[in-house]
């Protein structure tokens, strides 16, 4: 029977991913109290599948399990079955995720996971063919009726488990003090571990890892270093397949070890994250490649994931017409008679040939040669290349706006919009392109407006009109780092004074008192209520709250907030020490104690326009205070000289002979 010929309860939800399955012939629900209460009335195990709209391993899964009418039948007869989108709902993936680490050691998505009527999981694993997944219906049903006292107290122990791990016993005094010789230590020791040829870490997959690379860069310019590791990624990062060649944008890793073969789906979050390390390397730098590769990506996210609310969408599938990667590659033939008489000279550059560089005769374009390495092959000057392969471009794109679009997941999450949201400021302080601020405006008024409520309190989720889920400390915590960062771009204590009440809110509904740390969700509605440690392909949401609270400490004076960060930073310490690779947004934090923030005040009329010129540098540890007029924060107090725009270098409550030109507080801040 047609898939269409089902529907089940997915069909009243917002969520792409949900709709994509609402449809199935398994009588999906959401997760929520109709589908626990279900289980608990008819003693019925759950099925918990979670994913996202762009994973292609969650459509294969799909199509062979949930669209098979038998697999279906037995999952509607015996099982009450959860669809959960795990953008929209990560702290429930969370605690299933770290259910199937527990069990096989490693997670991944789909996560699908067979749970008691409470939610308490029995078994957990990512993605099963058909006849294995039958089989693990069958002896999972069959074991609970005949054996419910052995799965019952298998549960409780794996349960046990989960609320065990990542645990936080309370240190109320460091065992040594943040010390810059120690945080070197640390990195290196994780030295062995980066592929000094094509960047990032050894092996495959490969993930781009921006959080860490973010506090190498900021690591190697706190000592003074010229060789930076962060210049071998970015450099192959650019070359790669996992950088759209002709429209830019970077897909979310490369499935080898050169960044030439990616898996094509392609995140928000990832794309803004890429964009503020490229910003950073060209501040340091003057590299122009580098600022090439942010406009790109920029120019990619703005044009094809912005919706016309100022709001940004979450993802770009890796399939389409049923396959991963139609839309990006391509044949031999395809090449030849799009490019007519360049054809040689821009498949080689390219790397394609008649065979195919991947699967069934496929082309990815990736570069491994510079145009100057090409032209004693060719009859082209620099010049004549140069508008070849621009020339190329053009076409090939023309071409491949022909094709059937890659499925785009317009849900709008308040923290991947946060990351992006600074992703422009940061790019516009750089490169003093007003677009960027234009655009990340737009987005900040879109989330006060929708996502935003008056008391601090943030939603997770928005589409169609509607705005739905409590938010996660992930939604606070980048909001605060984004808001932050608009102050420092504009000047208007609008936006400070936001990100303070949303650290607040955050601090009363988050915060554990007893561990020091933030809950990832604000109520315990779980079997487990999550910490939120570990950096990864986006930073924790703790080390992020901890980097605000350092801020706004700076900013406030709220000796609270210092106090906690450093706590936060302490139950850390030996975490970041045996394994930096992970939490690299925690060294960060540790650098803004260790090199304490110059502050930097800028009063008069062209405050704005001096806080530009100093931003053409790369400066990790200032913070930027500015105002046109007698300022309101207490670092601008008494500052103001009429007639003159004056910048005063400050730290430690201590500010240096004020000067006039962004020039001499360049000479002061270094």
């Amino acid at each position: 029977m047609a898939q269409h010929d089902y529907t089940n309860e997915l069909i009243h939800e917002s969520s792409p991913y949900l709709q994509q399955h609402a449809h199935n012939p398994v009588d999906w629900y959401p997760w929520g109290d109709k589908a626990l209460d279900k289980a608990a009335e008819y003693n019925k195990l759950l099925v918990i599948s979670i994913g996202y709209s762009a994973c292609h391993w969650c459509h294969v899964m799909e199509e062979e399990s949930f669209e098979d009418t038998s697999i279906a039948h037995t999952m509607n007869q015996h099982y009450v079955s959860i669809k959960v989108d795990r953008e929209e709902r990560p702290d429930i993936d969370q605690v299933y995720m770290k259910a199937a680490q527990l069990l096989t050691g490693r997670g991944g998505w789909p996560l699908n996971v067979i749970a008691l009527p409470d939610g308490r999981p029995v078994f957990a694993g990512t993605y099963f063919p058909n006849d294995q997944w039958s089989d693990i219906l069958d002896f999972f049903h069959n074991n609970y009726a005949d054996k419910p006292d052995s799965l019952i107290a298998y549960a409780a122990a794996l349960t046990e488990g989960i609320t065990s791990v990542g645990k936080f016993n309370p240190v109320s005094v460091s065992s040594q003090e943040f010390e810059l010789n120690i945080i070197n230590s640390a990195y290196q020791s994780v030295l062995p571990q980066f592929d000094t040829l094509f960047g990032g870490r050894k092996g495959a997959p490969k993930f781009p890892s921006p959080v860490f690379w973010e506090f190498v860069l900021e690591l190697e310019k706190t000592n003074g270093s010229s060789e930076n590791p962060v210049y071998t990624l970015l450099d192959n990062l650019g070359k790669g397949g996992i950088n759209d060649q002709l429209a830019g944008g970077f897909a979310r890793y490369s499935t080898d070890d050169k960044w030439r073969v990616p898996h094509f789906e392609k995140m928000l979050y990832d794309n803004a994250q890429l964009i503020s390390l490229y910003v950073h390397a060209w501040q340091q730098t003057k590299n122009d490649q580098y600022k090439r590769i942010a406009e790109e990506t920029l120019a990619f996210v703005n044009d094809e994931m912005r919706h016309q609310n100022g709001g940004y969408y979450s993802s770009i599938d890796a399939d389409s017409q049923g396959e991963e990667g139609t839309f990006y590659t391509w044949s031999y033939e395809e090449l030849e008679t799009i490019l007519n008489e360049d054809a040689p000279a821009i498949m080689e550059y390219f790397n394609c040939s008649k065979k195919g560089n991947w699967e069934n005769g496929k082309n990815i374009l990736y570069r491994t040669r510079s145009i100057s390495q090409m032209l004693p092959f060719y009859d082209y000057d620099s010049l004549q290349f140069i508008a070849a392969l621009n020339s190329a471009r053009l076409d090939l794109l023309k071409a491949r706006k022909q094709r059937v679009l890659p499925a785009i997941d317009d849900k709008i999450l308040t923290s991947w919009n946060a990351l992006m949201l600074k992703a422009n400021l940061e790019a516009y302080r750089a490169f003093q392109n007003e677009e960027y601020l234009d655009y990340a405006l737009h987005n900040a008024r879109f989330l006060s407006k929708y996502m935003i409520e008056k008391r601090g309190g943030i939603q997770r989720s928005f589409k169609d009109g509607k705005a739905s889920i409590t938010g996660f400390l992930d939604d606070y915590a980048f909001t605060i780092d984004a808001f932050i960062e608009l102050y420092q771009s504009t000047f208007d204590e609008k936006w400070l004074k936001k990100a303070k009440s949303i650290a607040d809110h955050a601090l009363c509904d988050f915060y554990d008192e007893t561990s020091g740390m933030f809950y990832y969700s604000p109520t315990a509605s779980l079997i487990s209520r999550e910490y939120d440690i570990h950096d990864g392909v986006m930073p924790s949401s703790n080390s992020a709250m901890c980097k605000n609270l350092i801020a706004l400490y700076h900013y406030y004076g709220n000796e609270q907030y210092i106090e906690v960060a450093r706590n936060m930073l302490t139950q850390m310490e030996d975490a970041m020490y045996e394994d930096l690779y992970a939490y690299g947004n925690w060294a960060s934090a540790a650098l803004m104690l260790v090199d304490e923030p110059y502050e930097v005040a800028i009063v008069g009329n062209d405050a704005v326009g001096k806080a530009r010129e100093i931003d053409q540098d790369y400066l990790p540890h200032i913070l930027l205070y500015g105002t046109t007029k007698k300022g309101r924060l207490e670092l601008l107090d008494g500052k103001f000289i009429k007639g003159q725009t004056t910048i005063y270098v400050c730290r430690n409550k201590t500010c240096n002979q004020p000067v006039t030109s962004a020039k001499d507080a360049l000479i002061q801040l270094k």
